[in-house]
């Protein structure tokens, strides 16, 4: 069968395919594009060679990697009889809620049929969205999956695009959204060969690696790079969402910004395929302006992870205040950031040194564009020792931040086994094949925790084995003790979501906030419904009263019924 194989490269004098151990010359296009057409079969491994260099690297929009990044790309396509959800009509993100997960360790065996097998237990918790950590194509077995280097494909340790196929399809089945975790603002260590062909990096680095280039010369290609990859987790692999990772490390000076350009093309095809496409983004930036319709000046985007919310929440119970939660744990602190979205919206922050953010408009932007937590896998994974916050905080501290988060106008988020109180940690694990990058990994991740006063004997080393396998998570526990009862008021919590609209209710201007920050209470106001949360050891007594519809200790009334006394560590959600 006559297949056209194309690349773009405008970098090499020659571009030659690698097919099936045959060498065939390419033609090249002004615009920098590179054809040929020739039989293959449906699996014909490929690669291209560059010039007067012979090797063989693979294709920069490879849709399979049988044997890991630096191997030849293998045609593929899914097999369209496969999908059972052509009833599917996607789900809005407003309303719902998402569950976070790393298909490595969410099971014993890291794999997406695996995870199947566990998606009855998300829709009995009350879950409407699965949100998977990146999967596109890396070198080794396993890591956190944000050093991806080939975007098109699927990690095939996981299995592959069709194992991805599968683990949709059956979310579909069972009313769950899909959103996919997705990296544009860098490139992994290993495996990258896409500046041989082109244009593809930029000046400068961030964090993480070198700047793509999507604002100079060439840049043109490089962002349909990114956008075409985008819209084939849409249209290929019937994802209905994606987490865009650190766009505050984009760096693109053009006057349509690639995230408004990508949003712009979601809208175009969620428009042709009749159901909603969502783009949520992780950014350190606490700018609305992501957020905000196009039609007000904003990018238009759905919605962003907030994580002063979460350091809010956080602070306050937990009383963490090193790094960057020194601004933050008072209640008063809590209170304006439930109200406003933001705690840093133009204001001094001192982990920065400098003011940050910018305020919310809370009339154009609703809450439930804002995604909260109470942990996520950086949240966890980014500590030393990768120590979810039950390894500190007492099980009562643990319902009280689920409380304030799912109980929120905000769009709520739970990190896997957070809501059973996993014992397991999960920490930093990488299996990189060079010696050299592991090496350098692993003292990297020990100088960096030194410095904050941890003892490098105490930091796991990414490349042991053992580093990702404590990482899973043990499904024994749900049924025993205190983790079956955290579980029970997980389900409790998002039941009341369901029945209440008043817990769904995206409008700042309809909460309002009461506390005490001497005796650590915190009331938020739902319209009928009361959240009621004592973050001290002690028993507290809130100015409100009504009928108990959930609580983590059992509270009680006054006489009156205009008060109620609540035990030390646990909420009580009240209806008026």
């Amino acid at each position: 069968m006559s297949h056209r194989f194309e690349v773009w490269a405008p970098t090499p004098d020659t571009v030659r395919l690698h097919l099936d151990g045959e060498l065939h010359d390419m033609q090249k296009r002004d615009d920098g594009w590179w054809f040929v057409d020739t039989d293959a079969s449906p699996d014909s491994r490929y690669g291209f060679v560059l010039g007067d260099d012979d090797a063989v690297i693979p294709d920069p929009r490879s849709p399979r990697q049988p044997e890991g990044v630096h191997e030849l790309s293998q045609l593929h396509q899914l097999d369209t009889s496969v999908w059972t959800d052509s009833g599917w009509t996607g789900r809005q993100l407003q309303g719902g809620v998402v569950y976070e997960l790393h298909i490595g360790t969410f099971t014993p065996d890291g794999t997406f049929d695996a995870a199947i097998g566990k998606l009855d237990h998300l829709v009995e918790l009350g879950v409407t969205f699965v949100e998977i950590m990146p999967v596109n194509g890396f070198n080794g077995t396993h890591n956190w999956g944000y050093d991806g280097v080939l975007w098109y494909t699927v990690h095939e340790a996981y299995g592959g695009p069709d194992g991805l196929q599968r683990l949709v399809d059956a979310c579909h089945v069972r009313g769950l959204g899909v959103v996919l975790d997705v990296v544009y603002n860098h490139l992994g260590p290993s495996g990258n060969y896409l500046e041989r062909f082109g244009a593809y990096m930029a000046q400068g680095a961030n964090s993480w690696g070198q700047t793509i280039n999507y604002a100079g010369p060439d840049s043109g290609n490089v962002r349909r790079y990114a956008i075409e990859n985008a819209l084939r987790w849409f249209s290929e692999f019937h994802i209905d969402g994606l987490r865009l990772d650190a766009v505050h490390a984009i760096a693109d000076t053009t006057a349509v910004h690639l995230l408004e350009e990508l949003a712009i093309e979601t809208r175009r095809l969620s428009a042709h395929v009749g159901r909603p496409l969502t783009l949520i983004a992780e950014s350190d930036l606490n700018d609305p302006m992501l957020i905000t319709p196009r039609s007000g000046g904003g990018y238009g985007l759905d919605a962003q992870w907030d994580d002063d919310l979460h350091h809010a929440i956080h602070a306050a119970v937990s009383g963490e205040r090193q790094g960057y939660y020194g601004d933050f744990g008072s209640l008063k602190g809590l209170a304006n950031t439930l109200r406003h979205g933001f705690f840093h919206a133009g204001t001094y922050s001192s982990f920065r040194g400098r003011n940050h953010g910018r305020p919310v408009d809370t009339r154009r932007v609703p809450a439930s564009s804002f995604v909260a937590y109470t942990t996520t896998h950086d949240q966890v994974g980014n500590r030393a020792t990768g120590d979810r916050p039950g390894f500190y905080l007492t099980p009562g501290q643990l319902a009280v931040k689920a409380a304030l988060v799912l109980a929120s106008p905000y769009t709520p988020m739970l990190f896997m086994g957070e809501e059973w109180g996993a014992s397991t940690p999960f920490q930093f694990f990488t299996s990189h094949p060079e010696p050299e990058l592991g090496k350098a990994t692993a003292e990297g991740r020990k100088a960096e925790f030194a410095e904050h006063g941890w003892d490098s004997d105490d930091i796991p080393d990414p490349q042991d084995p053992e580093t990702f396998q404590r990482s899973k998570l043990d499904w024994s526990e749900l049924g025993s003790g205190d983790h079956a009862r955290l579980l029970d008021t997980y389900r409790g919590l998002l039941s009341l979501r369901k029945q209440y609209a008043e817990l769904t209710d995206p409008w700042l201007e309809n909460l309002t906030v009461d506390y005490d920050e001497d005796e650590q209470w915190i009331v938020v106001h739902r319209g009928s419904i009361r959240v009621a949360c004592n973050l001290s050891p002690d028993p507290v007594t809130v100015p409100v009263g009504g009928t108990p519809l959930l609580s983590w200790e059992p509270p009680t009334s006054d006489e009156t019924g205009s008060a109620t006394r609540i035990p030390g560590y646990s909420f009580t959600i009240l209806a008026a």
